[in-house]
């Protein structure tokens, strides 16, 4: 087996084929993990059924071993955490992540807009996705959004440098049997999912997607989700309308303290900053906030919460005198 120099750690077996590398194998022993945009001068094009599926007999193939140092892990692709998608990647046959059980992150391009049956299937802690845009992010979605209808943490990058942060709440699909007339009934319950199919044209509609929200609020949903869906539209507010901006508004100034205390445990300076100018925080809040930074060692955090203490509740307004 050939040995090159590479960012992270791989045993691959490959194919080349159609002016490019189909990777029929990958193995990392690393957590987080990025495959290579190309081998021997090819770029790497496909992932074939199986490809990172832990504990999978080798295939034939030729074979080449990537390496950055010490190798301190298990090879095995069972551990894997976070993994990074070359943008040269088109096609993911079936069940190309098979059993990847501790995979939570995913960065890819939509350029990956081919993916195989039951692609995705058993990666039950897979939530989180950046997804660089050229164009077809729909279509790259509509896939995500099928394989996997628990709540998604979506961030979408666009070539011109803009990005919006998406949550798509969860939803399920019941099947039920319908005994006397043997059929079996379907329901979808939960608000999500119009969420996981927002686009139209091969793009994501965030018109539509805003346009849920008030639907949302009337059906069966998690209240921290909704914070979390409205925080990071508010905070990456691309194509976002003035009227939705009011309502995620509303709805953000109703739940400040719950948010302020989320991004205090994030210690999200910047977060809290933009919460402040947002709310009208009670002197009362206010000190409680400033304890809770203190016993979570965010200084940066503090420093914001004592400034605004301080403009909106000068100690020198309390003094009086008896004269």
């Amino acid at each position: 087996m050939e040995t090159v120099s590479g960012s992270n750690n791989w045993k691959i077996v490959f194919r080349r084929e159609n002016g490019g590398i189909t990777l029929l194998q990958a193995v990392t022993c690393d957590k987080k993990a990025a495959l290579p945009r190309e081998l021997f001068g090819l770029p790497v094009t496909a992932l074939a059924h199986h490809a990172l599926a832990p504990n999978r007999a080798a295939p034939a193939g030729e074979q080449v071993q990537i390496t950055c140092g010490p190798v301190a892990g298990e090879w095995s692709n069972a551990g894997l955490e976070e993994l990074h998608l070359p943008d040269t990647l088109t096609r993911a046959d079936d069940y190309a992540f098979y059993n990847c059980g501790k995979l939570k992150t995913l960065y890819l391009s939509d350029s990956l807009c081919r993916w195989g049956g039951g692609a995705l299937m058993n990666c039950r802690e897979l939530n989180t996705f950046h997804l660089t845009c050229w164009g077809q992010e729909g279509e790259v979605l509509r896939d995500l959004g099928d394989e996997l209808p628990g709540e998604l943490d979506v961030t979408l990058h666009y070539a011109d440098g803009s990005m919006a942060r998406l949550i798509l709440p969860e939803y399920t699909e019941i099947h039920e049997e319908n005994v006397p007339h043997h059929q079996f009934d379907f329901h979808i319950v939960g608000a999500g999912y119009p969420y996981h199919h927002c686009f139209r044209q091969g793009k994501f509609n965030l018109r539509e997607y805003d346009d849920l929200w008030k639907g949302f609020l009337c059906k069966g949903h998690e209240e921290d989700c909704a914070l979390r869906l409205v925080w990071w539209r508010l905070r990456y507010p691309l194509d976002l309308s003035d009227g939705a901006r009011e309502d995620y508004l509303s709805y953000l100034r109703d739940h400040a303290a719950d948010a302020a205390r989320w991004r205090l445990r994030e210690r999200d300076a910047a977060g809290v900053q933009f919460l402040l100018r947002e709310m009208e925080p009670t002197r009362e809040l206010l000190a409680q906030l400033c304890a809770e930074a203190r016993e979570y060692d965010a200084p940066e955090t503090l420093a914001v919460l004592l400034e605004e203490q301080h403009r909106r509740f000068p100690a020198g307004a309390e003094k009086t005198f008896d004269l």
